[in-house]
């Protein structure tokens, strides 16, 4: 077969044209694909960082707030609540926080931060079966042990109970302590929880 008369130019130039007009096809694809496995803007939002004001926060008091769809409490301990958490390791599951459920700097008796240990964040969700427990801080009450109950938290789902500091009492549903997210403070009175600040 004879190739005279056959313009090789022209052809390099339709392959070449096919080529560009192909990659950019491709490209104009890909670009709608993968911007599509980005998530959305309220899904950004959903574990974006929650700030918290506390400066208006009384001692015995609690702020609850949303974060990653899970409800946070913030509660700031009275003196006489601190005094009590140190009598009741013996009655506790996990006293020492061995178990992993809060950040390192968090894994104290107090469950939160040395320079502010009064306060502590927690997620307000039972770890038995995901129920939210009830903020029960006054002393003594009957229906939890009398002049046992030192404040804390009850589960009304299935009775199981943590002390101020979210620490699970022996003998309840609630295999562990309560979750302490990862917070941080921006200020004295700012709290950014889902921001792991490490050591105030």
């Amino acid at each position: 077969m004879s190739t005279d008369g056959v313009d090789n130019s022209r052809r390099r130039f339709l392959t070449a044209a096919t080529s560009v007009v192909g990659a950019v096809g491709t490209v104009g694809l890909a670009i709608p694909f993968i911007s599509s496995m980005n998530p959305s803007a309220r899904a950004k939002a959903a574990g974006a960082p929650v700030e918290v004001d506390i400066s208006k926060l009384e001692p015995g008091g609690m702020i609850t707030v949303e974060w990653r769809g899970k409800p946070v409490w913030v509660v700031r301990r009275t003196p006489e609540n601190m005094k009590d958490l140190e009598g009741l390791a013996g009655k506790l599951a996990d006293p020492n926080s061995d178990a992993t459920q809060q950040p390192e700097y968090a894994k104290n008796m107090h469950r939160s931060m040395v320079d502010n240990a009064e306060v502590i964040v927690m997620v307000g969700i039972c770890t038995h079966l995901g129920c939210s427990p009830k903020y029960r801080p006054e002393m003594g009450a009957a229906d939890l042990g009398g002049a046992e109950w030192k404040g804390g938290f009850f589960c009304p789902c299935h009775g199981s109970k943590f002390d101020l500091a979210g620490r699970v009492y022996s003998g309840v549903p609630a295999p562990t302590n309560m979750v302490i997210p990862p917070h941080m403070y921006k200020s004295k009175s700012v709290i950014l929880v889902g921001l792991d600040g490490g050591v105030a």
